[in-house]
């Protein structure tokens, strides 16, 4: 079996072919959702985007989710404000953690970034506790990039 690093790599050339001639925002981040969810078989992979002082829920992947998260509130909300990726191993110890479902248990969320602006995060959460680690957070924070790069570059 490949280790992670060569799924990120091969996630990111799927993305990035995916996106490459597609100008619908909605439905490439509807594409990278379903790529990420169902080569990695996370249990929620999806999307919140930056309308005001709220994170909206965008295109996932999984059961249904909270439909709005305040600046801050949350891993979703604080990686927006600290315009940083999180990685949550235990959910149940992150302060201020919003639970929109008990089966979830560790969680990364990675901002997306439009030239300094952030216009939304990609959340994944797993029902098994530390599901996570650097090779995801590089991984992810590199599709998260060509999102952005793709939004800033119109």
């Amino acid at each position: 079996m490949p280790d992670k690093k060569q799924i990120y790599l091969s996630l990111y050339q799927q993305a990035e072919a995916l996106v490459g001639n597609e100008s619908s925002f909605v439905a490439n981040l509807a594409n990278i959702a379903a790529i990420i969810h169902h080569n990695l078989h996370f249990w929620w992979t999806g999307f919140y985007l930056v309308e005001g002082l709220e994170l909206v829920l965008g295109p996932f992947q999984g059961p249904v989710a909270c439909t709005r998260i305040g600046f801050g509130k949350g891993v979703c909300g604080t990686a927006w404000k600290e315009k940083r990726t999180i990685v949550v191993p235990d959910v149940h110890l992150f302060d201020g953690h919003i639970a929109c479902s008990a089966d979830s248990k560790s969680e990364i969320v990675v901002p997306i970034i439009a030239g300094q602006q952030v216009i939304g995060v990609l959340d994944i959460d797993s029902n098994q506790y530390n599901s996570f680690d650097e090779n995801d957070a590089e991984g992810l924070e590199r599709i998260a990039a060509l999102i952005g790069n793709k939004v800033f570059d119109k």
